[in-house]
């Protein structure tokens, strides 16, 4: 996917660094992502969300806070006011690029600042919160005993993530301020919310609590095993699926015209994984799938591998080709079922002695249905005039057998 460095004025007017991740093809819809806090807008399951939903023609703008990552500011003179104000910040630069946010996604923290900052962007239509917090004041326990010391002194060093912080007393009194359950209340966007049973940084209970303040429509599901930061790579990519799945119900995500020859359109398929060979395969906003290889060639078996896609297209077009043919017969055809095997094997070249490898595909056709054993014969001749069919005999050989 292209993707843009760009920064733009923060809420003090601090210039905040960004990514904008952009659809290879058509642009249908923009997203903004707020990352967890003292995050960064790198971290791996902001990486993989904002891959998927641009594999799907949604652009995606993840920002550093103020203070934080690339971003300019002092992290220390930073709220959760402060942090609502920079998502309004980004939404006012995408908005002046024509790309005003339709999609609002906050991890952690960042979830209850764009439950916070929805009520003010009128092109939002929907918002997933991921590992949320239903009191944004849950996080001052992350602090530990340096917590009382702020309190008492007016700031503190924490190390948060290996790394040390100075928090102050200005954003403890900041986020004890917070109240969510009004905007909860009064959202009026549709609402998914995510969350990992085990989540030890922000327990379930917060999740319960903001998926019953809102009102419908709202979704909830589970991220099963997942860490609060979403470290797994398959934690990622589901959480990914899911949101991308879930946004689609509630984004206008009309295509353009397919190009003329191609009334199927354009199927795109993208790097999910340059560690691995994970791809995102993408027909139009509605159509996705996975491709990868299996662990024992270097993938992580996460899709078909892409002969299995090649025996899919095959399988897909014999049984439509059938039954095609049977509905205008008007037989008793109930139900096709086609197994397809691929494999390499030798072939005698007609004009050198040496031997060659050509691929092989096996068909295994089962027809359920009270069919005469002529009517039988003849779908089977029909199996060979499928297109695909037509279209690899070209350079492979394909065996037909009636189960």
């Amino acid at each position: 996917m292209p993707t843009e460095r760009i920064t733009f004025p923060g809420h003090a007017g601090h210039d905040l660094s960004a990514r904008l991740d952009l659809p290879s093809g058509p642009h249908l819809a923009t997203a903004l992502f707020a990352h967890c806090f003292t995050c960064g807008k790198d971290i791996p399951a902001a990486r993989r969300i904002a891959g998927r939903l641009a594999a799907m023609g949604i652009a995606v703008l993840r920002f550093d806070f103020t203070g934080l990552g690339h971003s300019k500011g002092e992290f220390a003179n930073t709220t959760f006011s402060s942090n609502v104000a920079d998502l309004h910040a980004a939404a006012d630069y995408l908005a002046g690029r024509g790309m005003a946010p339709d999609l609002l996604i906050g991890h952690s923290l960042g979830g209850a600042a764009v439950l916070r900052a929805a009520r003010d962007l009128p092109s939002v239509k929907a918002i997933t919160t991921i590992g949320a917090p239903f009191d944004p004041g849950h996080v001052a326990h992350n602090f530990g005993d340096a917590e009382q010391v702020i309190r008492n002194t007016g700031e503190a060093q924490v190390n948060l993530g290996g790394r040390p912080f100075t928090i102050r007393k200005a954003f403890l009194d900041d986020v004890d301020a917070q109240e969510l359950a009004p905007s909860l209340k009064d959202l009026n966007r549709a609402l998914l919310v995510l969350h990992a049973p085990h989540d030890s940084i922000v327990d379930l209970s917060n999740a319960t609590r903001i998926f019953t303040a809102a009102k419908h429509p709202k979704s909830f599901v589970t991220l099963d095993e997942a860490d609060h930061l979403i470290t797994n790579p398959r934690d990622a990519e589901y959480a990914a699926e899911v949101i991308a799945a879930w946004a689609s119900r509630y984004l206008d995500l009309s295509p353009p015209a397919p190009p003329i020859g191609a009334p199927e359109g354009v199927v795109r398929v993208t790097e999910a994984d340059a560690a691995g060979f994970l791809q995102d395969v993408q027909n139009g906003p509605f159509h996705h799938t996975l491709a990868d290889e299996p662990e024992a060639y270097g993938g992580t078996n996460r899709g078909m591998s892409p002969y299995g896609f090649v025996s899919a297209g095959l399988g897909a077009c014999t049984s439509m080709t059938i039954r095609m043919y049977a509905r205008r017969k008007g037989w008793p055809l109930t139900g096709i079922r086609v197994d397809v095997v691929h494999d390499k094997v030798h072939a005698q070249d007609a004009n050198t002695v040496a031997e060659t490898r050509i691929d092989r595909f096996v068909r295994r056709i089962t027809l359920e249905g009270d069919l005469s054993a002529d009517q039988r014969a003849r779908l089977l001749e029909i199996a060979d005039k499928c297109p695909v069919h037509k279209s690899l005999q070209h350079s492979a050989r394909i065996d037909t057998e009636l189960a």
